[in-house]
């Protein structure tokens, strides 16, 4: 008789300057607690843990003897398993991947590191994304398991009420600052929507995680709201996810028009709290109504008013229909995948 399958989520830990040294809420992190969460209430004995290193993970497995572990991204140097893989025999080891191709290239040890993992007879590799799965699997020969991300879907969340400022347009371009999140553009598309409806604009941007030669990015956008001071960019900390849900309700839109993206939890953040969003074709689960070209202004201004005008007949719920049943595959997915 096999053993009940026990699973152990492994991060981690994320600091910024702004956060105390302590660890901090990140789409990952929240990624994973949602999927341990679903796992659990389907019977499977999940836990997650934040680890400081690769030198952490025997320690936690040993304490929680599970039958998988599911490493969460590239971070654990591949010969780190030859000395888990002997000290744990009888674990599955799963490194789960959260980036798409275009993403993984500015990763400089991702396929190295993706091809020596493979090597290990216990440790098999993920994408979160169907077609990344699917073209990773065909270049290694070797086939990837599955394992999409989940999103508990909440059909009667009450979004808050927010001030009538009817002349004051609230956005929301959150996430980590990279360039291929494309942030600027989006900046450019939102002034130029205010200014064809005479609002004033409120630009609320992360400002904690600049990655991946980031900061020109950011500084070319504090350089646009310095030259358009009827417009207000607003920089946020990085929140706990609870503390960014009561900023995502005071938003009047959402906006992530990426260049890369395997599933966007930023926006099923804006959704699932009844938000109008702009996305582009990266974020697959939203409705083709609300997805603009990436590097066109004027795609971008007509997404938003379009997003904007279906508030009047709850046209966002469409969105959270799709996430919803996106939800339903990806559980059915995790379940089989630990009770064939």
């Amino acid at each position: 008789m096999k053993p009940e399958k026990k699973v152990l989520f492994i991060l981690k830990e994320r600091h910024t300057s702004h956060s105390n040294f302590m660890t901090i809420s990140s789409g990952l992190f929240n990624s994973a607690s949602f999927v341990v969460d679903m796992l659990n209430k389907n019977g499977i004995e999940s836990h997650l843990v934040e680890v400081k290193d690769n030198n952490a993970i025997d320690r936690e497995v040993t304490k929680y003897k599970p039958t998988h572990v599911v490493i969460e991204a590239l971070w654990v140097i591949p010969s780190k398993f030859e000395v888990l893989t002997k000290l744990h025999p009888n674990v599955e080891w799963i490194i789960r991947v959260h980036s798409d191709i275009p993403f993984l290239a500015n990763e400089g040890v991702s396929v190295e590191w993706i091809y020596e993992y493979m090597k290990f007879p216990t440790v098999k590799v993920s994408a979160n994304l169907k077609k990344t799965n699917y073209e990773l699997s065909e270049l290694i020969g070797k086939d990837l398991v599955y394992l999409p991300n989940y999103y508990p879907v909440g059909f009667f969340n009450v979004t808050q009420p927010r001030p009538n400022e009817k002349k004051v347009l609230n956005v929301g371009c959150f996430g980590a600052v990279r360039p291929l999140k494309n942030q600027l553009i989006q900046a450019i598309a939102a002034i130029k929507y205010a200014d064809l409806y005479d609002k004033k604009l409120k630009f609320h941007i992360n400002v904690a995680r600049v990655e991946g030669r980031g900061e020109p990015v950011l500084k070319n956008i504090r350089s646009l709201f310095e030259n358009n001071p009827k417009h207000t960019l607003i920089e946020h900390q990085w929140l706990t996810h609870d503390e960014f849900i009561d900023v995502v309700q005071r938003m009047d839109l959402g906006m992530q028009v990426s260049f890369s993206e395997t599933f966007n939890i930023v926006s099923a953040d804006f959704v699932n709290n009844n938000i109008p969003v702009v996305v582009s074709d990266e974020v697959y689960w939203v409705n083709r109504l609300f997805k603009a070209k990436t590097t066109e202004v004027d795609s971008i201004v007509n997404k938003m008013r379009l997003a904007l005008l279906t508030k009047t007949f709850k046209g966002q719920y469409l969105n959270k229909i799709n996430l919803f049943l996106d939800s339903v595959k990806s559980q059915k997915t995790w379940v089989n995948y630990f009770k064939p």
